[in-house]
């Protein structure tokens, strides 16, 4: 998965607030997506001003750099492009509700994050069951499996079940392409012609829906491999999400919403502390 044609890569070190420069509306489209800015475009509706470098992009852009603890500058420097280019989960990152904790004790600070009410499996409900839609591929399954164990291990209280009933399951698995009729559309393969490499997405409780993109390519593990997406740590994250966890401004985190190729992320102190928080059960 690479990121040859990447529109956002091409805007490097070369605009600021009130310059003009064509393809500037990648770098909106991509903040649109994941919370930062009310922002809209169509190939057969365009604006002069969709190019140019306004206010509200400037603001939105010190927004994600701040979230992203990078030097909120508002201009699109090194650092915030090698982040943006990275593969990353379809989840936008804002209107979230918070939780930033101190702990006097610890000495740490928490940094995950619930979807917005704070949804989250009806009390009693700890085993849930999954399904894989039926042309999933079967290489594909171990490490969605082990991505389960991860999290019924570390929480003590989610337990998890493979079942062959898709439609009655608690969490159906599929791998999906383009537009796929939940709203959060797939990019393609490897972030090419404006694409955001996106590679997965889900949805808070009770949905159940865990989509993998279907034009990416992914390693079954165990273990990374070099230059290829580690499925499990991918389905690790988007599993965070089915429990009721958001992204997580820890780097560290498996609720960090990027990954880079080729590494193996499993779950950390931050996501384990989220969901015993969300569930009550410290």
């Amino acid at each position: 998965m690479g990121n040859i044609g990447n529109p956002i890569k091409q805007l490097k070190g070369c605009c600021d607030k009130g310059s003009k420069v064509q393809g500037l509306h990648h770098l909106k489209l991509y903040l649109a997506r994941f919370g930062y800015l009310n922002y809209q475009h169509t190939p057969n509706h365009t604006n002069v001003e969709d190019d140019k470098f306004d206010d509200e992009l400037e603001s939105a852009l010190k927004s994600y750099q701040k979230y992203y603890h990078l030097n909120a500058t508002g201009t699109l420097d090194e650092a915030t492009v090698s982040l943006m280019v990275m593969p990353r989960c379809g989840q936008p990152d804002k209107d979230k509700e918070t939780h930033n904790h101190g702990s006097k004790l610890l000495h740490t600070v928490s940094h995950y994050t619930f979807f917005k009410d704070n949804p989250r499996w009806p009390p009693g409900k700890s085993h849930l069951t999954y399904a894989f839609a039926s042309n999933y591929p079967n290489n594909h399954v171990p490490p969605v499996v082990r991505a389960f164990n991860q999290w019924a291990s570390a929480t003590g209280y989610f337990t998890f079940s493979q079942v062959d009933d898709f439609m009655g399951a608690d969490i159906t698995i599929s791998f999906e392409r383009g537009n796929h009729g939940d709203g959060l559309n797939f990019d393609g393969a490897g972030n090419v012609d404006g694409a955001d490499n996106v590679l997965a997405h889900a949805f808070a409780p009770t949905d159940g829906r865990l989509h993998f993109d279907a034009d990416d390519t992914f390693s079954d593990g165990p273990g990374a491999v070099q230059n290829v997406m580690d499925l499990e740590s991918v389905a690790v994250h988007e599993i965070g999400h089915l429990l009721g966890l958001d992204h997580s401004d820890d780097v560290n985190a498996s609720m960090y919403a990027y990954i880079p190729i080729g590494v193996e992320k499993g779950l950390n102190s931050d996501d384990i502390q989220g969901i015993k928080d969300l569930y009550g059960l410290n």
